[in-house]
């Protein structure tokens, strides 16, 4: 399905996103079908995979908006490539606004999705909306201190302490007029990046779009030692589904867990990594199909339906 090009203002710029109405009538009600909001991980943008998830939402009756952040893929927004944390859950609070004022989109039922870095995002701001009727965290990255923790158990004392250089480097250069200093998204082994896992480059890389770079700020080394969305999930009075991928290199499974036990989640786990529920994987169709009945079931407006 070609989906309908949105723009939306977030801040001081544009947002960038794909409309994909809902097909039937499976989940239509009085005001209209229920909306989900979607946007991608570390670095992504939505024509990176988000597209085959939002194809299969919308054949079961949802309308999905997909969007850019701010600073990535097709969206506005100065610096590039820069991950502003508070900024782009911002973005998401827009998004859900501007999906909120479309036709034939019912504003009570909406749904927050998140994928990996989004996965916390979804967290904290659905955990300060009243309108949100449902919250998706795939694979979430809900605990910054832990991810490092995490990470030192698969990268050396070295890659470690590099990675920290870098995202200082550029946070001074940046308070000094210089600009920042910028590392891949992903690479491989040994090389400098976000990622360098075994297997992440080819993984990350072939469900790359047009509009994505290979580049990101570095200090998101640094920022991420403070991130921990994980605990907003107490927060929320809606609905959540966690997907937890078992043997995440870099999205910590306990951690989630004890996300989703905090927010009173539905859990569904996969026996892979943490690119093993995308689009070309083995655990893809499973994960979409989890998402398809924990949505049908709460955003139903048949009173006879079981939750």
């Amino acid at each position: 399905m070609t989906p309908r090009n949105l723009t939306f203002r977030s801040g001081d710029a544009d947002c960038d996103a794909w409309h994909f109405p809902g097909r039937g009538d499976a989940l239509t009600g009085d005001d209209g079908r229920p909306a989900v909001v979607m946007a991608h991980g570390l670095g992504g943008t939505k024509d990176s995979g988000l597209r085959e998830f939002a194809d299969r939402l919308a054949d079961a009756g949802l309308d999905v908006v997909a969007f850019d952040y701010r600073g990535f893929g097709a969206s506005g927004g100065t610096p590039r490539q820069r991950v502003d944390l508070r900024g782009q859950a911002d973005d998401y609070r827009a998004a859900l606004d501007a999906a909120a004022a479309l036709d034939g989109v019912d504003r009570n039922r909406l749904v927050l999705w998140g994928v990996s870095l989004s996965g916390g995002h979804v967290l904290t701001v659905g955990a300060h909306r009243s309108d949100v009727a449902a919250v998706v965290a795939v694979t979430p990255l809900v605990d910054g201190p832990a991810a490092g923790r995490l990470a030192g158990r698969h990268h050396s004392a070295r890659t470690m302490m590099r990675s920290a250089a870098t995202g200082a480097r550029s946070r001074v250069s940046t308070r000094t007029g210089r600009g920042p200093v910028t590392i891949p998204v992903v690479g491989r082994p040994g090389e400098t990046a976000a990622l360098t896992l075994d297997g992440y480059f080819e993984d990350y890389t072939v469900l790359a779009g047009p509009t994505w770079r290979n580049e990101i700020d570095a200090r998101i080394a640094l920022e991420l030692g403070t991130y921990r969305p994980g605990k907003d999930a107490a927060g929320l009075r809606c609905p959540l589904l966690v997907q937890i991928a078992d043997f995440d290199r870099s999205a910590p499974p306990r951690a989630a867990a004890l996300a989703a036990e905090r927010g009173r989640a539905e859990v569904r786990h996969y026996p892979c990594d943490h690119f093993g529920v995308w689009p070309g994987h083995e655990w893809f169709d499973a994960a979409v199909a989890h998402q398809i009945s924990f949505l049908s079931r709460h955003l139903t407006t048949d009173p006879t339906t079981t939750r």
